[in-house]
């Protein structure tokens, strides 16, 4: 790995379509064929009484079966003043319940011969244990103890504090180019709530109460506010029957369950930003205001996005790695969101290179499609690499089980995991050539110059009171 390049890692997996839940992929026991991969995935959904959306997928390839649930709140649902909480609850749902004692929750699943574990974003909450067939009544009776029972006290709270911020420590404010994500958001989102990110403050974290944590707990940890998924060697008429068992008594949540309402007003000027940290090579990062999922523009900009960088034959690592060497590594990538998100492109400039070359060339390469579209075989490698990613990402139970609650909860329709395909394969090259031109445009983008921190006093004005340089991003207007 070149230096100073976690992040780097980390965009390479996010390039991909959906690539944010491709990482879960890997805790899973079970693989398909491909050809089973790419056959129509067969399931069966329904609404239970009290609003719990449940979707059942039968397979018996091998003993093994998924369980999961998918909580519609991110970090887009929080106050402002109390940002942090869906991640925090994440954590603190792992504490045990009524019925579970503290620190026994991962040790019912690994003694089953299981693997279990969680992910927030800033649209959704996802729990999922990955067990032997025959214990499925094990993970039901546990993520039905999480949504009725789950242990909100004193105890693990404070426990809880401790671990989200050792975690915000490792993970973002120690580690080189931590900060990258939250840059780009707080800058480039001025009203809606994706202007900060899951991870949130660590002070709001620490100033909130019990009460507003069994708030937070009672509003969206409610069956109406979930889709229950489960993917594997199960008979779907016994599956049911535990599932009335489990979770027929909970009752339906009595609280509002807010959603944001405000729209990110259309930026019509391009935004700047210096931002220093401990890294030893710049970076330079361009984001982008796209659509948001499940429209066809989306579809046309995963497919650009993948055409700049997916690949050793990728224009991005094609001219700007491998042929003029400006960068050790190049992405572009976005993450997915339910409402409006952003194309995010990135260099981590190579040992001597200014960042306004880097950005030059980022520019130039983004230009080319602009002006002169895309070549007939590079259109067909775009489609490939989308089928390729498609087949991939169903290759699992707990990738199926991922992708039937992720599109049942953004879009309200399962079975794009059958169909999504199609979506991309209606894309033509003049698409990708008109969405480079309509939502890759100075106008619409944020430039970040992300910088060593002895590069600081360099920058730092040298007229008779001007301000010094902000340590962190600039306020947003």
């Amino acid at each position: 790995m070149a230096p100073n390049c976690y992040f780097c890692t980390k965009f390479t997996l996010i390039m991909k379509r959906n690539a944010f839940y491709s990482m879960l992929l890997g805790a899973s026991l079970l693989t398909l064929s491909a050809k089973q991969a790419a056959a129509t995935i067969t399931f069966t959904e329904y609404t239970m009484p009290n609003g719990l959306h449940v979707i059942l997928q039968e397979d018996h390839s091998t003993p093994i079966v998924a369980v999961s649930v998918m909580y519609h709140v991110g970090s887009k649902n929080e106050d402002p003043q109390r940002t942090g909480f869906a991640h925090f609850f994440e954590h603190l749902l792992f504490e045990g319940s009524e019925n579970i004692k503290r620190g026994e929750y991962m040790k019912f699943i690994q003694s089953a011969g299981g693997q279990l574990n969680a992910n927030t974003t800033q649209d959704r909450t996802f729990y999922y244990e990955v067990l032997p067939s025959n214990q499925l009544e094990l993970g039901l009776w546990m993520e039905s103890e999480r949504m009725l029972h789950a242990k909100i006290d004193t105890v693990g709270v404070e426990t809880q504090r401790k671990v989200v911020k050792e975690e915000k420590k490792q993970s973002f404010d120690n580690r080189p180019y931590g900060q990258l994500i939250n840059v780009i958001y707080e800058n480039a989102y001025t009203k809606y709530p994706y202007r900060w990110s899951p991870i949130g403050k660590e002070q709001y974290i620490d100033q909130a109460t019990l009460a507003e944590f069994m708030n937070f707990y009672k509003t969206f940890y409610v069956p109406n506010n979930a889709v229950l998924v489960i993917s594997g060697d199960i008979n779907v008429a016994q599956t049911k029957d535990l599932i009335t068992k489990y979770y027929g008594d909970i009752p339906k949540g009595t609280k509002a369950i807010p959603r944001p309402t405000e729209a990110e007003p259309a930026q019509k000027a391009e935004k700047r930003v210096n931002f220093y940290d401990n890294v030893q090579l710049p970076a330079v990062i361009m984001a982008y205001h796209i659509p948001k999922q499940g429209t066809a523009d989306y579809y046309a900009v995963q497919l650009l996005t993948q055409l700049l960088s997916q690949g050793k034959s990728s224009r991005f690592e094609k001219e700007i790695t491998d042929k003029q060497q400006l960068a050790v590594q190049t992405a572009s990538f976005d993450l997915g969101n339910e409402e409006p998100g952003l194309a995010i492109m990135l260099g981590i400039a190579n040992m001597g290179t200014k960042p306004a070359a880097l950005e030059k060339a980022m520019e130039t390469e983004i230009d080319k499609v602009k002006k002169d579209g895309i070549s007939d075989e590079e259109y067909k490698k775009l489609e490939n690499q989308a089928e390729n990613d498609f087949v991939e990402q169903n290759q699992k139970d707990l990738g199926v089980a991922t992708n039937l609650a992720t599109y049942y909860t953004f879009q309200g329709n399962a079975n794009l995991v059958n169909t999504e395909l199609e979506n991309y394969k209606k894309v033509t090259k003049d698409d990708i050539k008109r969405v480079a031109n309509k939502y890759l445009t100075k106008e619409n983008r944020l430039v970040v110059y992300y910088l060593p921190k002895s590069e600081e006093h360099k920058d730092a004005p040298k007229k008779e009171g001007a301000k010094p340089a902000a340590k962190k991003p600039a306020t947003k207007k």
